[in-house]
């Protein structure tokens, strides 16, 4: 449904280094760098994140969340880690979220600038 998002931060270095970190253990890339925009994906970009001076205002009541497909529970782990070494904060650590399916393992962190970011694999082990 969706081909890509875009999201603005005022800082790209900053969010280089965090998306860099949190994405590898996903199996994403940084595809795409100018001196203002980052692209991440696998075959092709789906997360544009450009500099800007107005970014969305952080709301972390707003639900608005962004949620990546990870090949596996480690890889979910992984994803938390690095979130937080990055500059990342917790927003939920790593494990089952039955209420939300028999499979659903993920793990929560919000980026630099406030988005609130999600790792998912929905594999039984």
């Amino acid at each position: 449904m969706l081909n890509h998002v875009s999201i603005g931060v005022r800082d790209i270095a900053r969010a280089r280094k965090f998306y860099d970190a949190v994405f590898k253990p996903l199996g994403y890339a940084r595809l795409s760098t100018g001196a203002s925009s980052l692209g991440y994906g696998k075959k092709g970009v789906v997360y544009w994140i450009s500099q800007t001076d107005s970014p969305v205002v952080k709301d972390p009541a707003s639900g608005l969340h962004f949620c990546f497909d990870a090949p596996d529970r480690g890889s979910v782990d992984k994803f938390h880690r690095a979130a937080l070494k990055a500059g990342g904060s917790d927003n939920g650590g790593p494990g089952l979220r039955a209420d939300y399916g028999k499979n659903y393992y993920a793990a929560f962190a919000v980026d630099p600038d406030g988005y609130r970011i999600e790792a998912y694999c929905g594999k039984s082990k």
